[in-house]
């Protein structure tokens, strides 16, 4: 459902759901007489009265280059905005026009919880909530998959699932990494022993014709532009499990900002240092993306999952490029005074994580028409979270997260996540970019967004890069890969065309 506002009726605000499992977008009209909201971003782009085809903001463009993700409620286009969580827009009239003030306020203080005496979690509680949270958005006529891992969220659906006995109506899904990261066995060891079906999703290096048009619908129907470094897997999963499509999607992303999200040693150690360091962002402008000096030229912000091509080398690909600097920078971001625990956790979840980590589910359920279900992000569990007492969340000497759901997959399960270790979702994106370079460059090379002369100094000075080794050739196949997936979301999207 689409809701309007237009000059001179009462001033409205709007807010999305407590840990953002509905973001609010927005449509505001260039010339302020109209602004359309929703929960469905594609209802918003199909609406007639929102004009194609939509016009990229240089902004949006600038911030997909140099960090990745565009803070909300900026979006890669003009006039559409999100309003996700700890975000509020004001809306009234002025002068005759719709006029809108955006304010952030992040729900989740540290300083709001209960005391360790007020509150023992209820791990009972806690499965009943997350299954609940799950059914309730299941449509049974379709076909269910929970994206599923070595980790603790995915894991704790998992549980709470089984308890329901959904065993028969959910399968289990694992993409296969390569090296020690895969986490293929685990999940298939997990799947087995709660009673689940599972299914194993492959890394493909070399694209065949199949996999390129999954690919092309892909960017044809993704809401927004997506640099997650796992993006191009998804159509992928769509061309090996055609049942994804119109299926019930569940994944555990949604809860790092209710259970916080610690800073590691590195970063206890970086983000007081990037405070001055940051300063010296003049030397920007000189620093090719391949540097280790461009990272060592990150705000404090920017450390919170951030990065990307440097100014110097956005510049000479984008005409209209802008610094991301005085953003990062500035009042918004500065959070002064806060507890790093805060800090992190509000930069991350709010914008890294909402626009990068959980934009690429949605952009690929929104994609192949499917129902994303985030139970995490769920507005009864969520409270329950934000106001646990941290102890039970995580602690800050061993800077250990999530420390309920250790304690419950252990105890439930005999699965200990600390033994596990942290394996994460890794894509071997410099093999893919190496392995598929021309049908790559020739997207890029195809994109009127880049300046022709500046994209191909660029992209043969990274693609030398690569052949090295070490964070250098790390950095400069993310860039590559980065410059790829904008180019083929603007060369493609239905809503730009």
């Amino acid at each position: 459902m689409i809701n309007k506002y237009i000059p001179y009726q009462p001033n409205l605000n709007i807010q999305s759901d407590l840990a953002g499992e509905f973001p609010i977008y927005i449509y505001w009209s260039e010339d302020k007489q109209i602004l359309l909201y929703s929960t469905s971003i594609i209802d918003i782009l199909d609406d007639a009265r929102v004009p194609k085809p939509l016009k990229v903001s240089d902004e949006g463009i600038s911030f997909l280059l140099q960090s990745g993700v565009v803070p909300p409620p900026k979006t890669a286009y003009q006039d559409i905005y999100i309003v996700g969580i700890g975000d509020t827009a004001e809306v009234a009239t002025a002068n005759g026009k719709v006029e809108v003030a955006f304010k952030h306020k992040f729900p989740f203080m540290n300083a709001n919880r209960l005391h360790a005496d007020d509150m023992q979690p209820d791990e009972d509680l806690i499965l009943q909530m997350l299954a609940e949270a799950t059914i309730s958005r299941i449509d049974e006529s379709k076909p269910s998959y929970l994206f599923h891992s070595a980790g603790k969220d995915s894991n704790s659906i998992a549980l709470a699932l089984a308890e329901a006995g959904w065993q028969n109506k959910v399968t289990l899904i694992t993409h296969k990494s390569k090296g020690a990261a895969d986490e293929s066995e685990i999940s298939a060891k997990v799947a087995k022993q709660l009673g689940f079906k599972h299914q194993i999703l492959h890394e493909v290096d070399q694209l065949q014709i199949s996999h390129k048009q999954a690919i092309d619908e892909y960017f044809i129907n993704a809401p927004f532009p997506c640099t997650d470094n796992v993006t191009l897997a998804y159509p992928l999963y769509a061309e090996q499990i055609p049942e994804l499509k119109g299926a019930n999607i569940i994944d555990g992303g949604g809860n790092d900002s209710h259970m916080m999200t610690p800073p590691s040693q590195r970063e206890l150690k970086v983000l007081p240092l990037s405070k001055l360091t940051s300063k010296f962002s003049f030397v920007r402008q000189f620093t090719s993306s391949e540097s280790l000096f461009n990272p060592l030229l990150r705000t404090p912000a920017e450390w919170c999952g951030m990065g990307g091509l440097s100014l110097k080398d956005a510049n000479h690909i984008f005409a209209n490029n802008q610094s991301v600097y005085p953003y990062w920078s500035g009042e918004s971001c500065l959070r002064k005074d806060w507890d790093l625990f805060d800090f992190k956790t509000d930069i991350l979840t709010t914008v890294t994580a909402a626009e990068l980590h959980i934009r690429k589910a949605r952009n690929f359920a929104g994609s192949i028409n499917s129902n994303l279900i985030l139970p995490f992000a769920n507005q009864q569990v969520a409270e329950y979270f934000a106001k646990m007492p941290e102890a039970y969340l995580f602690d800050r000497k061993q800077l250990k997260n999530k420390l309920i759901l250790r304690a419950l997959l252990k105890n439930r399960m005999v699965l200990d996540s600390d033994v596990i270790g942290k394996m994460g979702f890794s894509y071997d994106a410099k093999s893919l970019v190496l392995q598929n370079w021309n049908y790559m460059t020739e997207e890029i090379y195809g994109c009127t967004l880049w300046h022709e002369l500046g994209v191909v100094k660029i992209l043969n000075r990274l693609h030398m890069r690569m052949r090295g080794k070490g964070w250098g050739a790390k950095s400069s196949s993310y860039c590559v890969y980065r410059i790829y997936l904008i180019s083929a979301w603007y060369n493609n999207n239905q809503y730009l065309q």
